[in-house]
């Protein structure tokens, strides 16, 4: 080891997950897991944009607003200003990078170099959401922590291990050898950590579970997993196939964009914004795309926006459910059913209404036991005798450290 390199116990990934107008970053102790700081930028390029940063350790707690339409480069400015400060610069001995489309190039992490960083700018065109902004994030760290390496983790990666018959569309095979057009499939660093966790409650071997893991936030995604290997999901060439999301449809009758521009004037942008931006549960409730208002207003039999807020739910539930009973299919048996992300984690009547519609699969589970898992717990909240059925909480961060730090001790030979 390198003197320079600090002792395996003080060793720290800084972890960059960087969107179109925000900054997330966590230091994270990869042999233990231990955040030592986490953060949120938001809102930047507008003059709303803000930081927040925690330093658990100390418990600290710092948010400043910017004041101006501060860029990514000023919010990492900043971040590294208060790693000097909290003297943690020392111990960081790479730069983890969540960056969402990897293709067929990339079935595991990578250390960035500028071969690497033009496939992830060819890679926009499959999410041109995302990868443009993961560039951001990584441009914006090599010039921020200029003597680190830059480690790449992709989030279709997990997915890589699907076979033919699950990833490929039923349109002309050229189109899959000359453009690359099949599933991919996202959110594979929360289904992997996920699944890890529930082998652990099944005290079994990853590569011994099956399971079906259900990842449903503002984006949502249901994954199954054979013998600790995905081999179907919901997502497909982009975010946008799949169940219905917060803001995206999911699966439609591909006729319908036809009908859209052709009988009813729609512009390509037009039906591109329609169904990323204006589906989902916002468009069907006409009310907001976040499930925990939907929840409220559902709840309020006078508020004039009940109804609505009650189909939303209700056709985002069963939509999930039948993917869940469709995904049994890849299954000869089946270990576990997982709720992850931010609704799958904090919403009993979610869960308790996509496990009504899954009894023939034997799930069933305890309204006393659902009701107290949220926020952060995790555990079975299956009832007496029936499949066992996961509340875990993700941690995608944790599998960026973890897989960033190994790389780098197998690339430095340690």
């Amino acid at each position: 080891m390198n003197k320079a390199t600090p002792p395996l116990s003080e060793h720290a990934i800084l972890v960059i997950n960087c969107g179109s107008s925000s900054v997330k970053f966590s230091l994270i102790r990869p042999h233990t897991g231990q955040s030592i700081l986490t953060g949120l930028a938001e809102c930047l390029l507008t003059p709303q944009a803000s930081i927040k940063i925690n330093y658990i350790d100390k418990d600290e707690k710092h948010i400043t607003a910017l004041n101006a339409p501060y860029d990514h480069q000023t919010a990492l400015t900043l971040l590294v200003e208060t790693l000097i400060a909290h003297k943690l610069v020392s111990e960081i001995i790479a730069v983890g990078h969540r960056v969402v489309h990897g293709g067929e190039q990339h079935a595991k992490p990578v250390i960035i170099d500028e071969k690497v960083k033009k496939t992830i700018k060819q890679l926009a065109q499959l999410a041109p959401l995302h990868n443009p902004a993961n560039l951001i994030g990584i441009n914006a760290c090599q010039h921020a922590f200029a003597n680190l390496p830059q480690i790449a983790v992709f989030d279709t990666a997990f997915h890589q291990s699907m076979p033919k018959k699950a990833y490929l569309y039923g349109i002309p095979y050229s189109l899959y050898q000359e453009h690359a057009i099949r599933r991919y499939g996202f959110h594979g660093t929360s289904h992997y950590f996920v699944a890890k966790q529930a082998a652990n409650l099944l005290k079994k071997p990853l590569n011994q579970c099956d399971l079906i893991s259900a990842h449903l936030g503002n984006g949502c995604s249901v994954t199954v997993i054979k013998n600790g290997e995905s081999v179907d999901t919901s997502l497909g060439m982009t975010p946008l196939e799949g169940v219905m999301m917060g803001t995206r449809s999911g699966d439609i009758d591909a006729g319908i964009v036809i009908h859209l521009v052709e009988q009813l004037g729609y512009t390509i942008e037009q039906v591109d914004t329609l169904l990323n931006k204006q589906s989902g549960l916002l468009g069907l409730s006409e009310l907001s795309n976040d499930c925990r208002t939907l929840e409220t207003a559902m709840f309020d039999e006078n508020n004039p926006d009940s109804a609505q807020a009650t189909l939303a739910l209700s056709v985002f539930c069963y939509r999930i459910a039948k993917s869940i009973a469709s995904f049994s299919a890849s299954l000869t048996s089946l270990d576990a059913l997982i709720f992850t992300g931010g609704i799958g984690e904090n919403s009993a009547w979610v869960r308790k209404e996509i496990t009504k519609h899954l009894g023939l699969l034997n799930i069933n589970i305890s309204e006393e036991k659902n009701n107290e898992m949220c926020f952060g717990t995790s555990g079975n909240i299956a009832a007496d005798n029936a499949r066992a059925c996961y509340v875990i909480a993700t941690n995608e961060e944790w599998v960026i450290a973890e897989q960033s730090a190994k790389l780098l001790a197998n690339t430095q030979g340690e």
